[in-house]
Parts: structure tokens; sequence; C-alpha cells
């Protein structure tokens, strides 16, 4: 594996990096052409390079080689949360999940959400160097913030859960879930889901479930519930 992974979700089509991935190849690792670099589209893929042109704004590299990555696991992971008010505590569940494999984030506006709005673009550049840290080539997608009303109605082909602190029937997630089951996982904002909330969800087939017995942060339960999806799918 290279030291360095760039990123480029057009390469196939446009062999150029873009200008962030151009400055820090030119300005910070001082390469130049001719230099290899491999680059990811996020969907799969490595593309072994030769630097063509080292412009800070606009790098241009000729692909040699396309390598196919096959997935790590065989579980699809997705997680709804409500975003915290500090952006930052949100950054550092996105920064966290991508690491140890996620598929997809779903912003959260619910009854007691804090925050009502949320601009996923700082999200996405946190997914992005995450996913280049940890030298993957899947970019997990972040979508723009949805009503839990409505989200708790949509399809999903897996194992759904609402995690919750309330004094109502529940399992704890780590022995209800199986390993190799998709899963979807509801966290709350600092505030809970609301009864109502809870019970909507489980009418639309979502499952009720704790995640230890400690109160945790928004943030601290979002990665819990991560961990423990991949606790139980790496067990011999």
């Amino acid at each position: 594996m290279p030291d360095t992974l760039f990123y480029c979700p057009d390469i196939s089509r446009h062999p150029q990096l873009p200008i962030q991935e151009s400055q820090h190849c030119v300005k910070v690792l001082r390469m130049r052409e001719g230099d290899k670099l491999t680059v990811t589209d996020g969907q799969g893929f490595f593309y072994e390079c030769l630097l063509a042109e080292a412009h800070p704004k606009h790098c241009s590299v000729h692909i040699q080689h396309r390598i196919s990555i096959a997935r790590n696991r065989d579980f699809l992971l997705q997680v709804a949360f409500a975003p915290t008010k500090q952006m930052e505590r949100n950054e550092w569940f996105v920064e966290k999940a991508v690491e140890i494999g996620i598929d997809r984030f779903i912003p959260l506006l619910s009854n007691y959400s804090e925050r009502r709005d949320l601009k996923k673009e700082r999200l996405e550049k946190i997914a992005v160097s995450a996913m280049k840290q940890s030298q993957q080539a899947f970019l997990p997608g972040i979508e723009e913030m949805v009503q839990f009303v409505k989200f708790v109605t949509r399809p999903f082909e897996g194992r759904k859960f609402i995690a919750h602190c309330y004094n109502l029937p529940k399992k704890p997630l780590a022995q209800t879930y199986r390993k190799g089951e998709n899963a979807l996982i509801l966290i709350g904002p600092e505030g809970d889901f609301s009864e109502e909330e809870i019970h909507s969800a489980i009418a639309n087939g979502f499952e009720p479930v704790s995640l230890g017995e400690t109160r945790l942060r928004t943030e601290t339960a979002c990665l819990v519930a991560t961990h423990t999806i991949h606790i139980i799918n790496n067990q011999i």
C-alpha cells in the first residue's frame, strides 16, 4: 500500500486531481513529474498513476493500472443519528466510523434535536480524509438531513434497530444482532428520542436496543454501535 493515497472521484474520465489534492501533492509532498502515486475514486478502485503535470491547482496523471478492491466485509452498516449542537463532535464520529468501516451516514431531525440543520460538505471532507488515512477504496455516503418521521418508513434490507435510554422493553445490541446481517441503527439526540418516535420506529420494524448500562453522549453511542457490529462480525 502507498504511504499517501489521493482521492479523485472522477479519475476514470478526467485524470486530474482536485485542487486540494493537487496542493497536497505539489506543495506538501513536493512531488514532481514522473513520480508514482496511487489514487482512489472512493467507489472500490485504486489507480496506479504517474504524475504528468505537477501543478498546485490541477495535477494531471497518467493511469497505468486500475485495481479493483474487494470489500473486506460481507455486511452493510448504516447509522442514522441526530447530530449534536457542537459540530466537532459530529465530525469526530464520522472520522472514527469511516476508519472502522461504515457504508452510510444519515443525519436525522427528531423532536428533541439540538441541531436543526446540517451542511454535509464539512462531514464529507472529514470522511474523505479518514478514508485516505485508513487506505480504503470505498467512501461512505452522507445524506442530507431528513425528518425522523419520514426516515423510519423507508425500506431497508436487513435488521433495523433503535437505541434509547427509556425504561421500556429492549435487548442489548450485542446480544440480538447476528454476524453477517445488514444493520441500520438509529441514535437519538442528547435528550434522546421521544417516546412517540420510539413507538413509531417499532411500528415500522425497528427493534429497541440498549448499548450498555451507562448513558452515552450521542457521538459515543454512534461509535459504540458501529464498533459492536464490527466486533460481532470479526468473531471466529
